[in-house]
């Protein structure tokens, strides 16, 4: 079985990037989260320490969270990314411009060895990659909320990636504990089209005044054994991030995939789901 990487980078310490790098580092990596501003990385690792403790509850920690804890660094900038580091994953925003203006700064920070990958959930891995140099060490590796305790991790292969990268990539998910769907760069890849368009009829069915929320939710949990419902999902994923991913599929796959007013209208006022305690549901 491969083993962790030694030196892990990640950019970005929100939701996804923290769960990351707790993932790795409890896998035995050491692992840098960028972050800019002392309180963003305090934040970062205080997002991190938290997993650790429900990890730890769980019984799914072998060593103590505070070891682990300890293999778990800030820095300020990419250009202060470990010039040595195996993997680096970008895990900023759904920003294709930002995006690739930080994966294009870190392929400067790293060695010409290192692997660099996007968590993206639908961006164009084929666009990102036209930012780099070495498009062949770069990759999508789309991890899924919450990180930790998610099965799946979705390789999302380039036309220039190179062989060696997607088979580097394969055993440090496996190293992880998680499973590997490989699919070709397209968009919405495979997991993010398949539950977007199932997402984007439940709302429009609250629209239309077909059932309420939890109906929905049901129906799909235990008429399909889905292990929740679309609508309860995606208050946790965030309303945002689902209009901005129906936004980039309606322009990229068309009309099936137009967000509807109602999702339009909740990311207006805020109601963004659990991160800001309304969505289609109220979170404490």
């Amino acid at each position: 079985m491969t083993s962790a990487p030694a030196v892990v980078g990640v950019i970005g310490g929100g939701r996804m990037g923290a769960g990351i790098a707790q993932s790795f580092a409890t896998a035995g990596s050491a692992v840098t989260v960028v972050e800019s501003g002392e309180q963003a990385a305090a934040a970062a690792l205080d997002r991190v320490a938290a997993g650790l403790k429900r990890a730890a509850e769980r019984g799914a920690l072998a060593e103590p969270a505070e070891e682990v804890l300890a293999r778990v660094a800030t820095v300020p900038s990419v250009d202060a990314l470990p010039s040595h580091a195996d993997l680096v994953v970008e895990a900023v925003p759904e920003d294709a411009a930002l995006k690739a203006r930080l994966l294009a700064a870190a392929e400067q920070a790293v060695s010409p060895g290192t692997v660099l990958a996007s968590n993206t959930s639908s961006l164009s891995v084929t666009d990102l990659a036209a930012a780099l140099t070495r498009p062949d060490r770069f990759l999508g590796m789309h991890f899924f909320n919450p990180v930790p305790a998610s099965e799946l991790v979705e390789i999302v292969v380039a036309p220039d990636t190179g062989a060696d990268t997607v088979e580097a990539a394969l055993g440090w998910t496996r190293c992880l504990g998680k499973k590997d769907v490989v699919v070709k760069d397209s968009p919405g890849f495979a997991s993010s089209r398949l539950g977007l368009a199932l997402g984007l009829e439940a709302i429009r069915m609250v629209e239309e005044g077909v059932a309420e929320p939890e109906a929905i939710d049901d129906a799909m949990r235990l008429g399909y054994k889905h292990p929740m419902g679309p609508l309860r999902l995606t208050d946790l994923v965030g309303l945002d991030v689902r209009l901005a991913i129906a936004e980039h599929l309606h322009a990229t796959l068309g009309e099936r995939f137009g967000p509807p007013r109602l999702l339009r209208e909740k990311v207006a006022r805020g109601e963004l789901g659990r991160k800001t305690g309304k969505g289609f549901y109220t979170w404490e």
